[in-house]
Parts: structure tokens; C-alpha cells; sequence
């Protein structure tokens, strides 16, 4: 009981979702564009996103500022980014302290190793989804699984079709309830083989081609993705309103690529 109704809390009427995400403090610190969360906060609420991802502290924190908007809680860190090469993180939130904040699902990074030389990633993947699965049905908490090949921050050369599909395929099979996976092109393959489990686009590093990057967006929604998960190309922009405007426009109200694109001015 309860995880239907925690999902409609982050994807709306449409089956879609704009998710902003603002869980990159507990590895990278307060990145421009966080620095002040509260501020950043407000503004993407105020302009219409569906949910935020928090890590724990923050939303414990920020609690009265999340209205009815969705909340999803990270459950595992990564290590900082002092640690290069480390693409493996640790459990480290219960999913009864979600609960207690209010969250309305919570996220884990998974992901296969690609490279064949870190078996410990996908040990530490099983251990992680095993463990959250398990909590998530004593509570109806929608599990969310960010499926990266290679795991955290992998070298972008382990992310391919194949790889996504398996990455995919992997987290159904275990038992989450939707997907936050990179896009690439072809992508109706990753959404086909994945058992009808919704998956949201991670937005990744700041883009240098704005045009590029929601192009791949628009695509992604054509090849079946129910949304986005988008962090420092919101946050990190000039103006965040424009963006999530500009989104809404794709993913809620059938704009096309053109139209949509003029919401950033």
C-alpha cells in the first residue's frame, strides 16, 4: 500500500515528469548554482517542477519549502570527487528515515561493470538494490534506480545501447519501480527491454550545447522516456525558470522542439 500514490506525487496526470536534482553536494560540496540551496529550491518549485531529489540532511532541512511538491531521497553516497576512479558508492539512508521526511521515493546508483575489472561495483550494486527492495515493500516506497554502466561518473565511452539495455534490464529484474538512466541515441531499445518500467533521462554533466542537449531530451520522449532528471543543466543555467519552462513544454504540454526552445528567451 501507498507506492502508487507516492509515484502520482512525482509524475503528473500524463505519466511524465520534470525532475531537478539538487543531490550533488554530498560528493562535488555547494557548486555554484547550489551554493545557496534554499534559493535554488524555491525558484525551480516556483517555476513547476514535479519533484527535487534531496539527500537526507536536505530534506530534513528544507522540509516546509517542498509543498506538495514530489521528493525523492538519495539512499547511497559516492565518494567525493577527491576520490577519481571510484565509481562505487555505499548505502548509507534507511528507508524508514525517508518515510520520516516525507519522501516519496527513494534512489540508489547502480550500474554493471562495463570495464570487467571492478566485480566489487556490481557486488556492492546487488547488496544496495537488494537491501532497498526489501525496505521499500515494508513501506510502499517507489524504488528508484539510477542505472549508469560503469557505475558513478564512469568513463562515457562504457555507455552505450547495449550497455543501457543491460543496465536496464538488470535494475527490472531486481525490482525497482523506474529507471533514471543516461540517453543516447537508439533509445527505444533501452525503454522496450525494460519490462514497461518508467524511465526518467538523467541530465549529467553542464552541457556546452543547450541546443544539442534538449534535442536529445525531445528524442528520448519520442523513443518512450517518461521525463527527465536533471541537475546542474537546471540549476547551473542562468535562468532556471526559463528551463523548466522550456521543459514543461516538451514533456507536459506536446511542444515541439522549436516552440519549446524559445521559453529560454
Amino acid at each position: 500500500m501507498g507506492t502508487i500514490k507516492r509515484m502520482n506525487h512525482i509524475f503528473r496526470e500524463d505519466g511524465n515528469a520534470i525532475i531537478t536534482a539538487f543531490d550533488h553536494g554530498v560528493n562535488s560540496g555547494p557548486m555554484r548554482g547550489i551554493e545557496h540551496l534554499d534559493q535554488a529550491l524555491k525558484t525551480v518549485i516556483d517555476a513547476g517542477t514535479d519533484a527535487v531529489i534531496l539527500n537526507i540532511g536536505m530534506a530534513r532541512k528544507y522540509e516546509a519549502l517542498l509543498g506538495r511538491t514530489g521528493l525523492i531521497v538519495r539512499a547511497d553516497f559516492p565518494c567525493t570527487d577527491y576520490a577519481r576512479g571510484a565509481h562505487d558508492s555505499i548505502l548509507c539512508v534507511a528507508v524508514e528515515e525517508a518515510v520520516k521526511v516525507g519522501a516519496d521515493a527513494v534512489l540508489f546508483n547502480g550500474g554493471p561493470d562495463i570495464s570487467g575489472e571492478d566485480i566489487e561495483l556490481e557486488r556492492t550494486m546487488i547488496r544496495i538494490i537488494s537491501t532497498l527492495r526489501r525496505e521499500c515493500e515494508q513501506y510502499g516506497m517507489p524504488l528508484l534506480a539510477e542505472m549508469v554502466p560503469g557505475g558513478f561518473n564512469p568513463p562515457q565511452e562504457y555507455i552505450n545501447i547495449d550497455s543501457l539495455k543491460l543496465a536496464a534490464r538488470v535494475a527490472a529484474e531486481a525490482g525497482a519501480d523506474f529507471l533514471k538512466m543516461p540517453y543516447r541515441p537508439g533509445y527505444e531499445e533501452v525503454v522496450q527491454g525494460c519490462e514497461g518500467l518508467p524511465i526518467v533521462v538523467l541530465g549529467g554533466a553542464k552541457t556546452n550545447s543547450q541546443e544539442q542537449f534538449f534535442a536529445n531530451i525531445d528524442d528520448a520522449m519520442k523513443c518512450g522516456a517518461h521525463g527527465v532528471a536533471i541537475g546542474r543543466n537546471i540549476w547551473g543555467h542562468e535562468h532556471p525558470d526559463r528551463v523548466i519552462k522550456l521543459l514543461k513544454g516538451l514533456i507536459h504540454e506536446g511542444e515541439n522542439l522549436e516552440t519549446a526552445m524559445a521559453h529560454l528567451g
